[in-house]
């Protein structure tokens, strides 16, 4: 094989792979220095100049001269008959260099040097890669589908890489055919061998987070904070949001208007059905948001387990748990609390009421004078409103109302 056709080769690594031209010489002169060390012992007295867009290489050997008969090594040293046949004007101690020709390092050389290369090239291609997708874990991505498997389908992106969504990574109501696009989570690149194998998920809780910051501007822009994500994946999701400005109402910019910037994330999850809930560092209050719409009367913490006990009107039970629990188990996991859904025992048909100045050293009394102005002077009048009609009809907070109905309720059960 001559130098030029091996060149050729090369360069067409170069095009097909996309090397850049310094990569791709430093891969080059490591193959040969290589093979060069194999054939001569060493390739410390080796220059290698390579010109791949150009198709051009010449590998220059470089020899000292000595007399005739002391050459000791054959491959630093050559002797003064030898170098004059090269040119007739060298003397010893004279540094002589002398091209190699490829056909020189012979056949069989030249072929496992081409299969090095190929080699070198592919390690190449999968270190990039690696390191492409690795800074891609947690983005979405989106890819083509190339094959449907039962256990996994198979997506091939615009640069021919190969990405496995795995069937457990896909949401139930998911139905692909080949050439469909797909979107999803970069969620690992593992090195499989010596080949990096991505898998894409679309159940992941940073799918959904990541969806809204791309459809939301208000969340890319950082105004609102998606503090925490759980789901069910094609079922149910559960999205606690807050903003540092309070011009801005974080659930209605996400709903948006009639569900409008939402209804594109539902509709690329299967339709699954997502609660947007304002955060709150007031665990109480958050477990009730989180809880929704079942309108609850009462919870009870346990700091040290981590559970609560949410007590609620006998209708609004069924509100609280959701279809098959669903409602239930993700507020749990919002929230980070055990919940028990306990049906109100309170007996608030009994003729028994207090004044609501009797709970003066327990409640305020701006507290107790805002409940007066609207009518509400007793603890039954106020246990039997509902909260979000007491948040309109009052300027007291949601927080506030909360606190004093869990203080008339812990009086009736004593």
């Amino acid at each position: 094989m001559e130098n030029i056709a091996l060149i050729e080769s090369f360069s067409e690594f170069k095009d097909d792979k996309l090397i850049d031209r310094v990569t791709l010489m430093a891969i080059l002169e490591d193959v040969f220095r290589n093979a060069l060390k194999k054939k001569y012992g060493s390739d410390d007295n080796f220059d290698i100049i390579i010109n791949p867009d150009k198709g051009d290489m010449e590998i220059w050997r470089n020899r000292i001269v000595v007399a005739d008969g002391e050459v000791e090594d054959e491959n630093s040293e050559i002797s003064l008959s030898e170098a004059r046949k090269i040119e007739p004007d060298f003397e010893v101690g004279e540094d002589v260099s002398e091209e190699v020709k490829l056909i020189q390092l012979g056949r069989r050389a030249i072929l496992a040097l081409r299969q090095n290369l190929i080699s070198k090239i592919h390690e190449h291609d999968n270190t990039n890669l690696y390191k492409q997708f690795k800074d891609l874990v947690d983005e979405v991505y989106a890819a083509e589908v190339h094959h449907v498997r039962p256990k996994a389908v198979i997506l091939v992106d615009d640069e021919g890489n190969e990405i496995i969504l795995p069937k457990e990574k896909q949401i139930p109501a998911d139905f692909f055919r080949k050439g469909d696009t797909v979107r999803g989570i970069i969620e690992s690149v593992e090195l499989k061998g010596n080949k990096p194998q991505i898998i894409m998920s679309r159940t992941s809780e940073k799918f959904l987070e990541k969806l809204f910051e791309q459809e939301i501007p208000e969340v890319a822009d950082g105004l609102i904070t998606i503090k925490k994500v759980v789901r069910i994946p094609g079922e149910k999701a559960k999205v606690a949001v807050d903003s540092y400005d309070d011009r801005i109402d974080p659930v209605g910019a996400c709903v948006g208007m009639k569900g409008s910037r939402i209804h594109g994330i539902v509709r690329e999850l299967g339709n699954e059905n997502i609660d947007v809930i304002n955060y709150t560092t007031n665990t109480q209050l958050f477990i009730t948001r989180a809880l929704s719409p079942a309108k609850i009367n009462m919870i009870k913490l346990d700091e040290t387990t981590k559970k609560a006990s949410v007590y609620l009107n006998i209708e609004e039970v069924s509100k609280a748990i959701g279809r098959g629990g669903q409602n239930i188990k993700l507020a749990g996991l919002l929230t980070g609390y055990e919940l028990d859904v306990m049906r109100d025992a309170a007996d608030l048909s009994s003729d028994d009421d207090v004044e609501l100045s009797e709970f003066k050293d327990e409640i305020e009394s701006w507290v107790i004078d805002e409940f007066a102005k609207i009518g509400l002077d007793t603890a039954r009048s106020i246990l039997k409103q509902d909260v979000a009609d007491l948040v309109r009809r009052t300027d007291l907070e949601e927080e506030t109302i909360l606190e004093v109905i869990r203080i008339l309720k812990e009086e009736f059960e004593d």
